[in-house]
């Protein structure tokens, strides 16, 4: 089932793809569970805060397993306990199906 992004695995992007149109975007957003924002239509990001900075630090390591599984691999920005993650497949300069996928593997570690 394509929506089910929890069941998919990363494929490497070697770039000479096309990024996702508008269209995908806004197809593959609705496969997520909670509300990520799309920039420039190139990248989705979503902010995170907890408790303390070791929370935080905690939840990231937990992202870096994730993204080491799939081989894709997230922009993380943090700030005591926020943390800001950015998914983009770089290759291409846009948004894959894989974005998506290591989104969603995101959310489980704070939904579901």
């Amino acid at each position: 089932m394509k929506n089910d992004l929890l069941n998919q695995k990363c494929v490497p992007c070697e770039g000479g793809t096309e990024p996702m149109d508008e269209g995908e975007v806004k197809t593959h957003l609705s496969y997520l569970k909670t509300s990520w924002e799309v920039e420039d239509g190139k990248q989705i990001e979503k902010k995170f805060e907890f408790k303390d900075f070791k929370e935080a630090m905690e939840f990231v390591n937990k992202v870096a397993d994730i993204a080491e599984n799939e081989g894709h691999h997230p922009d993380i920005k943090i700030s005591y306990n926020k943390v800001k993650i950015e998914l983009s497949t770089h290759a291409i300069k846009g948004l894959s199906p894989n974005d998506f996928i290591v989104a969603r593997k995101i959310e489980l570690l704070t939904t579901d």
